[in-house]
Order: structure tokens, then sequence, then C-alpha cells
């Protein structure tokens, strides 16, 4: 164990499975909280979910986005059946190029953060709503732009805040276009709201701003429902994309194992089991993530990754254009993503 200080911001690293567990697990509610730091400061006032300080505002919020993560996702039985057909409305899309060369990046982007839609919104986007579009492509470049060095600098000394110019800036810039984007659709989404009766997450949220209105002390507000709604689509998303992104470049990269001789495991398991041969192996499963703060949408990402993945493969054989290999180092930022590649996708 040891700390450093990386631009006045006190930093301590952990080594080893027995520092990590009595951090994480034992003594989960003194290192659940988050560093106030000037970033999250100024663009959630550190309050909303992700960036929330450990008490009762994070406690409110998460209990809430907990429930209706049950109640209007993983939780009901149909839900697997409305991943299913979002997926199709991505190979549609993906069919549309004719086997050309194309990014896919922009169409996992949509279809998967469509999936957080159901939740928040009860409704999925067009492919084609440029609105949205534009909201998704702010929030991968405010991703990008939150590990810039300007915002580093801008952590450690806030007085650059004041500056017109540097990277932190353009970051503001989004936030502030996103939130008013965002707010516009809280209103769309619950124009015909009925009390006690939720049909999605913006339902709920207003339930219980009604419910604690004469608390003091509650931290449930329009301004936090705006952050929180921000920060589920952004984290229901971006790490998804990015896993099928990689998992898109490495069937591209060995195509050999994307024929016959692997489409008996993407049938359901317990119906095949007995009459296809399967080869089982050591099985290690490493928790995404622990503590307090463990990922809510982890079954729901599980569900996405196989849906999407396997009904692609179905469909169509992935190669690169003329056998050309992408770049294929990791892009450094907020989450490890592959640099932008071309990717042919022909119908089997």
């Amino acid at each position: 164990i040891f700390s450093l200080d990386l631009g006045g911001i006190s930093t301590v690293v952990l080594n080893g499975y027995d520092a990590v567990k009595e951090c994480l697990v034992r003594q989960s509610d003194v290192f659940a909280d988050r560093p106030s730091l000037p970033l999250f400061l100024k663009m959630t006032k550190m309050g909303g979910l992700l960036n929330a300080k450990y008490g009762r505002c994070w406690t409110e919020h998460r209990k809430l986005a907990v429930s209706c993560f049950r109640n209007f996702g993983y939780g009901q039985k149909s839900f697997e059946s409305k991943i299913l057909e979002e997926s199709f409305f991505f190979l549609d899309a993906v069919d549309t190029y004719k086997g050309k060369p194309f990014d896919p990046k922009h169409l996992i982007t949509i279809a998967v953060s469509n999936i957080s839609n159901l939740i928040l919104f009860g409704e999925r986007f067009r492919y084609d709503d440029n609105e949205f579009l534009h909201m998704i492509e702010i929030f991968s470049e405010n991703i990008e732009l939150a590990t810039s060095a300007w915002v580093f600098l801008y952590n450690a000394f806030p007085l650059i805040g004041f500056l017109p110019f540097g990277k932190h800036q353009q970051l503001f810039k989004n936030a502030d276009e996103v939130y008013d984007f965002l707010l516009r659709l809280i209103e769309r989404f619950s124009e015909n709201r009925k009390p006690h009766s939720p049909r999605h997450f913006i339902d709920a949220y207003l339930d219980e701003m009604e419910k604690y209105a004469a608390d003091p002390n509650s931290t449930l507000s329009t301004e936090n429902l705006i952050f929180s709604v921000g920060e589920l689509i952004i984290a229901g998303t971006e790490t998804t994309t990015n896993v099928l992104r990689w998992a898109i470049v490495f069937m591209a990269l060995y195509p050999n194992i994307q024929g016959g001789r692997l489409m008996p495991s993407y049938r359901v398991s317990w119906i095949c089991t007995p009459a296809v041969p399967i080869m089982r192996g050591s099985h290690h499963p490493c928790a995404g993530f622990l503590s307090r703060r463990h990922c809510l949408g982890e079954q729901l990402a599980r569900m996405e990754l196989f849906l999407f993945f396997t009904s692609l493969l179905r469909r169509f054989h992935l190669h690169f254009p003329h056998s050309t290999v992408p770049n294929l180092k990791p892009k450094l930022g907020m989450t490890l993503q592959p640099y932008p590649y071309l990717i042919c996708a022909e119908k089997r």
C-alpha cells in the first residue's frame, strides 16, 4: 500500500487480494465515498447517482434506480424479448450496408442505449433520430475530454476554469447542451403521467419527489433527475458498446472461428447439452465491481452482450475490408475502447 500526490490529488494504491478485500468488502462503508473533485462539483454538484457523495443522496437515488431496473428491466419476464427485438432493428440496420465497409460504432451505440431508454423513458429511439444521435455523440466526446490534460489541470488548479479556452471548457459546454436536451426529454415523457402508476424511471422518480416534497432534507429534485438520467444513459451505453466493438474486432481478426462448427454453441445450452458435445473447462468468474457501488446494470449488460453478439454472428460473417487489419492498440480514456475501424458484414 502506498500513496501518490497527482497534481494535488491524494491517491492511495492498493496491491494484493487481502488489501483490496479489506477496503472494498470488509470496510465498504468507509471507502464508498467519492472525492470532491472540481470536475464533479462543476458537472453534477456531487449529486445525481454515480458521482454522489456517500450519504442520503446516493442512498435515495441508488435504491430508486435498482428498483426501476428490476421493475422495468431485467426483472420483467418479457424484457429479454425486448432486447431481441432491438437486436433485429440493429441487424436490419447493419444489413443496409450490403456487405460494404462501415464503422459499427454508431449502430452499436444506438442499439445498446435503446435498452437503457426502455427503462428510463419507456420507449426506444429511431436510428435516424438526429437529436438523440447528437446527444450520444456529445456523451462519447465528453468521455474522451474527461481524461484530457486540461481536465487533469482543472482538477489540480480549479482557477483555470476562468480561462476562456481549453478542452475543459468544451466539456462544460457539451454538458450544458446535454442537460437542456435531457430536461426536454423528461418533460416530454412525463406529460401523461399518472401518479403512483409509473411506466418508467422518470415517472417513478417524480412519484418519489412528490412523496418527499415536504421533507427539507430530501435530495430528490429535477436537477438530480437530469443528472441521474444522463449518468445512467452513459454508464449503460459506453461500457457495453465498447465490449461489443472489441468482440467484433477479434471475430473479424479470426474469421475461421465464425464457421458452422461454432453454430451449435449459439443454441440454448440446456436444450442441446445432451445431444451436442460441448467443450468445458475451468471457469473463474471475476466480479465486475465490488463494494457498495457495484454496477447496478451488470445483469442487464450480460443479457445485452449475449443477445446482440450471438444474433450478429448468426446472421453475418464479419471481416475487414481488403484484409486490412486496424490498429489493435486500445485507446485509453475513462473506458478502454478500440480506435475507429471499418468492418464488412456479409449475410450467411
